[in-house]
């Protein structure tokens, strides 16, 4: 079971397209990494994401690649400042969803599930990558069991 996190792809500026949509190197990277997924046999029950048109047309990338598409829901409480220590009581290490949100929230929330203090960063997100966390059933705590980003380097 996972707990997969991942950013949005790169969007648009506010000032081209107010509501901050993808570009079309977020669509294409976005793509990129999700059949990369798909490839590597990432399952994923159910795919949650912020109100933002980027974070749903990023989740919807990834429904279509993962065939998941038929549980893709929007969800509060993962906008970019939104208070993680809030959000971890809904996670349930069981359910294998992928979040689909923003910074800082994605690098909080994985700094938050694995040492328990959002100030202490473990993680550099980039743009349509994924970290994927999985509780240890030894010692029930969080792990980061691999990442996939666009860019290596």
């Amino acid at each position: 079971m996972a707990l997969y996190l991942v950013q949005h792809g790169k969007s648009l500026p506010k000032d081209v397209d107010p509501d901050q949509g993808l570009s079309h190197e977020g669509v294409a990277e976005t793509e990129r990494i999700a059949k990369v997924a798909k490839d590597c046999g990432v399952n994923v029950k159910s795919i949650k994401h912020s109100g933002k048109t980027r974070a749903r047309r990023t989740a919807e990338i990834f429904s279509l690649a993962l065939n998941a598409g038929a549980d893709i829901q929007e969800v509060s409480g993962i906008k970019p400042l939104d208070d993680v220590a809030a959000f971890t009581e809904t996670i349930n290490a069981e359910d294998d969803v992928m979040l689909v949100g923003h910074l800082p929230f994605m690098e909080r929330m994985t700094s938050f599930l694995i040492t328990g203090a959002i100030e202490k960063p473990v993680f550099k997100f980039q743009n349509s990558g994924i970290v994927c966390l999985d509780k240890d059933p030894d010692i029930q705590s969080w792990v980061i069991k691999w990442t996939l980003m666009p860019y290596i380097g």
